[in-house]
């Protein structure tokens, strides 16, 4: 199913996130991770942009799906989602997250995207009206405002040092 116009900036920025989660699996297939510098990627990502994607989600979207018994337990599983990769992305803003730790954000961020845009979306744009839906819409969209790029390219060098 197309995505319907309203949930496009969400799903924008899910396809920005994705790539990060594909970039650091692909390097840390190599074996080379740069702890410092993948964190202060996460710590900067989460506070230009996750965090307010997020706030978007569980001011507009998750309220309004929940009013659907079909998809009231995925916006509970969603919701405490939100906590687990909140937790993740403060660890790494406080630099204690080691390779495993990145990796498992990358794993659970790309899961829990793609519950949102197969499960939760889909499953509003069958049950909602086009009205409903952008309204959602225009009230994500002023929540988003001034939320930057979500996949800054890495600094120089980033994945060659090997992983402590």
């Amino acid at each position: 199913m197309l995505r319907d116009p309203s949930l496009r900036p969400l799903s924008r920025q899910h396809q920005h996130a994705l790539a990060l989660c594909v970039r650091i699996e692909r390097t840390s297939r190599t074996g080379k991770l740069d702890l410092e510098a993948w964190q202060a990627e996460l710590q900067q990502i989460f506070e230009l942009e996750i965090q307010q994607h997020f706030a978007a989600e569980e001011r507009e979207i998750f309220p309004a799906a929940a009013r659907f018994s079909s998809l009231e337990g995925l916006v509970k599983e969603l919701i405490a989602e939100h906590g687990v990769l909140r937790d993740l992305f403060t660890q790494a803003g406080a630099r204690r997250l080691d390779g495993e730790g990145i990796r498992r954000l990358a794993m659970l961020l790309e899961a829990h995207i793609r519950r949102e845009e197969r499960q939760l979306f889909e499953g509003m744009q069958q049950m909602m009206g086009a009205e409903e839906l952008a309204a959602i819409g225009k009230a994500v969209d002023t929540m988003l405002e001034g939320s930057g790029p979500a996949c800054a390219l890495p600094p120089k060098g980033s994945g060659s040092v090997r992983e402590t």
